[in-house]
């Protein structure tokens, strides 16, 4: 499809967050940094940052967005999910882009080019990474492994091995002890680009409902495909000025784990409602839109379900 070239007015990014760490005490060690060089004497002692959060934000010409639309990955991805797709289409940064919406892609705490911490010192635990088998049933493409080449009827996923292959290639090792660290990375990110609409997939989901708990006034809304938790029952109240869309893909009811957590996610958004708050959830199968695996934004119709949130966000009065 051809498409008109995105304008833009300001294209930067940065990095926010953080903290300065010191270590003393460990011997020093001669490391040989690029083969044929000479060796040099590393000293592991002395001051590390921490904990910081790489930013990148476009800004169209036009804008119409009410505020920056911002992008928040999941677990074990980095921000590039958003720019493409594993079979080169492009990503929802593309898509709102052309809608006017300045848009901010991100690489959470110890991902992608927020750069990396002492391992395990720092970390409190050691990094789990994908094989290319692993998450082709976890994000619901098919049954057996990538290698069978057997997709649920009707997927959308770009699952051809080219694809797949592309895809792991994206995956990155993540660690499951550094959310403190990650949640505040985002109170930076937010508190610098200041209030935005929040996009998150899966484990950035719980980061959005987080950060929208402990900053109320820097979220705009939020717009949640499949979030892997919930924000804290004791602080439900500070979403009641906050309008919020969750939507959830196909192939739930069968799935292992899916089914528990899209009622623990529902059972949320009902306890939001109740305390004044307002959720919308979009079943996309019910609305006849099927096929969606677990990576809405990669699917083959990631065009079709991105409208569906604009035209969301346009009801809500943020884009005009």
């Amino acid at each position: 499809m051809d498409r008109p070239p995105i304008t833009l007015a300001r294209w930067g990014s940065f990095h926010v967050g953080g903290r300065e760490v010191r270590v003393e005490g460990q011997p020093p060690r001669e490391v040989l940094f690029t083969p044929g060089s000479a060796p040099a004497l590393l000293d592991p002692n002395g001051t590390y940052l921490v904990g910081g959060m790489y930013a990148q934000a476009m800004e169209p010409a036009p804008k119409r967005g009410a505020a920056p639309l911002m992008l928040w990955h999941g677990g074990g991805l980095t921000g590039a999910c958003w720019e493409t797709t594993p079979d080169g289409r492009e990503g929802w940064q593309h898509f709102f882009l052309r809608q006017g919406w300045e848009v901010v892609v991100s690489d959470a705490v110890e991902r992608g080019r927020s750069g990396w911490m002492r391992i395990p010192e720092e970390t409190g635990g050691v990094p789990v990474t994908l094989t290319l088998e692993n998450p082709w049933e976890r994000f619901r493409i098919g049954p057996g492994t990538p290698q069978d080449g057997r997709v649920f009827e009707g997927q959308k996923f770009p699952a051809d091995m080219a694809s797949w292959r592309a895809f792991i290639s994206g995956c990155v090792p993540r660690f499951t002890t550094t959310d403190a660290l990650t949640l505040a990375a985002y109170g930076a990110l937010l508190d610098r680009v200041g209030p935005s609409v929040v996009v998150a997939h899966s484990q950035g989901g719980f980061f959005a409902w987080r950060a929208a708990q402990e900053w109320p006034g820097r979220v705009r809304a939020l717009v949640l495909l499949e979030p892997a938790s919930t924000g804290l029952a004791e602080k439900v109240a500070a979403l009641a000025g906050i309008p919020v869309l969750m939507i959830y893909g196909d192939y739930i009811e069968d799935d292992a784990r899916w089914p528990a957590i899209r009622a623990r996610g529902l059972a949320f958004a009902d306890a939001v409602r109740a305390a004044a708050g307002h959720v919308d959830v979009v079943d996309l199968p019910a609305r006849g839109i099927r096929g969606n695996s677990h990576m809405i934004m990669m699917d083959r119709n990631s065009d079709q379900v991105a409208g569906l949130v604009q035209d969301w966000l346009a009801a809500r009065g943020l884009w005009a």
